[in-house]
């Protein structure tokens, strides 16, 4: 797991001097790879790599990158892991090859010298974002792999075409222009994160999970503008086709013969991902799918795994003693972490700063948090993440079935259990229901905004209508305009919850769970590793029945029933909760001075973005109790926050780059 930069410059600009900004750009990603820093430039082609080394495997200097191919025709910067490099390496033994040191990267050159770029990748297993320079035919290769998992960000100037894990080190660049995009930014005030389509800077986008990028200096000439050069990128995997193609062939067998099917592939991504010459351990929250990937890395080690919890003090958002529970009846060595509130707030200000790009979701707080005890024992730490999306874990999944029945209701009767829902939800905003004698449970699934949200849902006219309501903001967005993701043009499943869970994985699994990990963990110099997110059990996924992810009114159940195998009932059913903190509360008490003078500020900068007038009443409602409106507010005060430290940093790269310009090559 590294941090990667690069540049290609146009025809024009060979003779000019900017190839040297790849020092600044990489050393921006220093956080990102502690454990070494390299170049690779090549002066007459114009191409510069760089590359921060988090070293994992192969920790010699046999590992070091950039690296260059065994016949000198590829050099590679790459971040990330391919798990199944020992498979690949055997093979390519057999057939003659030769290898230096014992790390992924060599064989990954070797495999592509071999087998080509495409055939190569598409058997590559892992997590990967790399650019691979062609001396032959002088052509820059950029791939991102299947799910996401690893950023790549692409820019273009007047001079040349950059590269980075992250945005901060394409802003060190001369001459790129850091100009707002207005679309992205209402995307990210909507939703609290930037969608893989958008990027917050004009001149710049993410190149999308599963695709590749080729580009020469001929290309690079005729790409006038970054929509040009983005129309370069073509898909060697489609989540989209697989989705459709698992339905087409769905799995045959016996819910015990499924689970044992989903058992080994899991056993298997979870083998491969503690395969490392470093310390390794995994976070562990007690809920189902944490739970699930410790009992597999424990089945399979001769000793106990280290573990990872962290939890807050105030009530509601203490998931240690289930936690504490699932390691000790697995046996781990666990490390569990109680914060106090003003610990976990005083990491607030560092959020824009590592997020780079605008990101709104408040479990950040939590999952940089958790990052930074691990790596105090860890480099690596394994995940959970994935299994709401891979099996149905969120609760708009478990509504789809219920919701999909009631649109066969005539619309009068539809209308009737809206407009009764609509009357409970503002019985529950004047707080009639919290007088009720109603059990804790009862009166926390009647809260306003969950009635006001279901009474949403039941005036759906369509599944279509039902869909888009299901995949938008909650309480509608606080932005002065509403945009909706383009469609893609690519096939979709038949059903609603297949076309609901692709949604999901294809937008908020890349755009805000895999960014908030990768970050989170990038952040402290640790790596983290998603075993349910390999892509053999995302295939697999996609083949189960829908009846093995949502059962009796439970999401998850093939995962739960695996993880049965493994566990106690009583440790595995328990309710859903989020990975959280009290953000509402702190919004009213300690951080409510920090959050007015954010809402001031945002209102002077003149941007434009906010509708103010939803602003205000949003803020005081939440002020008044009236209704927790944090999940709202926290993404307009984390972009008004990315705002202010963006222009800090901009204004201190535009100085670097002139003093880059003044010193030359």
């Amino acid at each position: 797991m590294c941090g990667i930069a690069g540049i290609l410059l146009a025809p024009h600009a060979l003779d000019t001097k900017p190839l040297r900004a790849i020092g600044p750009m990489t050393t921006a990603l220093r956080q990102r790879g502690p454990d070494g820093e390299g170049f690779w430039i090549d002066r007459q082609a114009g191409v510069a790599l760089g590359h921060r080394r988090l070293a994992i495997v192969d920790l010699s200097e046999t590992g070091g990158q950039p690296m260059r191919s065994a016949s000198g025709r590829y050099v590679i910067t790459f971040n990330g892991e391919i798990y199944n490099f020992c498979d690949l390496r055997r093979e390519l033994e057999a057939a003659g090859g030769s290898f230096r040191g014992t790390g992924d990267t060599e064989v990954m050159l070797c495999a592509i010298e071999k087998w080509g770029l495409d055939a190569a990748v598409r058997r590559f297993a892992g997590m990967f974002a790399f650019g691979l320079w062609d001396m032959q035919t002088r052509t820059l290769h950029l791939v991102r792999d299947r799910m996401g998992k690893k950023p790549l960000y692409v820019g273009l100037t007047h001079e040349a075409l950059v590269f980075a894990s992250e945005l901060k080190a394409i802003t060190c660049f001369p001459g790129f222009r850091a100009e707002l995009d207005e679309d992205a930014a209402t995307m990210m005030l909507s939703k609290g994160w930037v969608p893989d389509g958008y990027c917050i800077w004009r001149a710049a986008f993410k190149l999308p999970p599963g695709s590749t990028m080729s580009v020469n200096l001929a290309d690079l000439a005729n790409a006038r503008s970054v929509g040009a050069l983005a129309q370069r990128v073509r898909h060697w995997w489609s989540l989209a086709e697989i989705a459709c193609a698992g339905q087409r062939e769905p799995a045959i067998g016996s819910d015990e013969d499924l689970t044992t099917e989903l058992d080994r592939l899991l056993r298997l991504a979870v083998r491969e991902r503690m395969i490392a010459d470093v310390p390794l351990g995994a976070f562990l929250s007690g809920g189902i799918d944490s739970s699930t990937v410790v009992a597999l890395m424990q089945a399979q080690s001769m000793k106990p795994v280290r573990t990872f919890t962290i939890a807050f003090d105030e009530g509601g958002f203490d998931e240690a003693p289930h936690a504490a529970t699932v390691a000790n009846f697995l046996g781990t060595d666990h490390t569990e972490l109680h914060l106090s509130a003003a610990v976990a707030r005083e990491v607030i200000p560092e959020l824009p700063r590592i997020w780079d790009e605008p990101f709104g979701d408040e479990s950040q707080i939590p999952s940089l948090l958790v990052s930074r005890l691990a790596r105090r024992h860890v480099t690596v730490a394994l995940s959970g993440d994935g299994g709401d999306e891979c099996f149905a874990g969120y609760s708009r999944h478990f509504l789809v079935s219920r919701l999909t029945r009631q649109q066969h209701f005539p619309s009068p009767l539809r209308r009737a259990i809206a407009a009764g829902t609509g009357l409970l939800a503002r019985a529950s905003l004047h707080d009639l229901v919290g007088r009720l004698p109603l059990p804790t449970g009862l009166r926390h699934a009647l809260r306003s905004d969950r009635l006001h949200r279901l009474t949403s849902l039941l005036e759906a006219a369509s599944e279509d209508d039902l869909l888009q309501r299901l995949t938008s903001p909650s309480t509608g967005t606080l932005a002065r305009r509403r945009l909706t993701m383009p469609s893609s043009g690519l096939p979709r499943p038949d059903d609603l919850l297949s076309r609901l869970l692709l949604d999901d994985m294809a937008g908020y699994l890349p755009g805000d769970i895999l960014v908030k990990l990768d970050r989170a963990s990038m952040a402290n110099g640790l790596e983290g590793r998603c075993p349910i997110l390999d892509h053999r059990v995302v295939e697999f996924a996609w083949r189960l029945p829908a009846g093995t992810k949502v059962r009796n009114g439970k999401g998850k159940w093939i995962l739960r029933h695996l993880l049965g195998r493994y566990l106690p009932r009583q440790m595995i059913d328990r309710p859903k909760q989020g990975f959280d903190v009290p953000v509402g509360a702190w919004l009213r008490g300690p951080l409510r001075m920090w959050a007015s003078d954010l809402i001031a500020d945002a209102r002077l900068s003149g941007a434009g973005l906010l509708d103010f007038a939803k602003v205000d009443a949003c803020w005081r409602d939440h002020l008044d109790g009236k209704q927790d409106r944090a999940r709202d507010l926290w993404p307009v005060l984390m972009f008004e926050a990315w705002r202010s430290q963006a222009a800090r940093s901009i204004a201190s790269d535009a100085s670097r780059s002139q003093e880059y310009a003044l010193q030359g090559d």
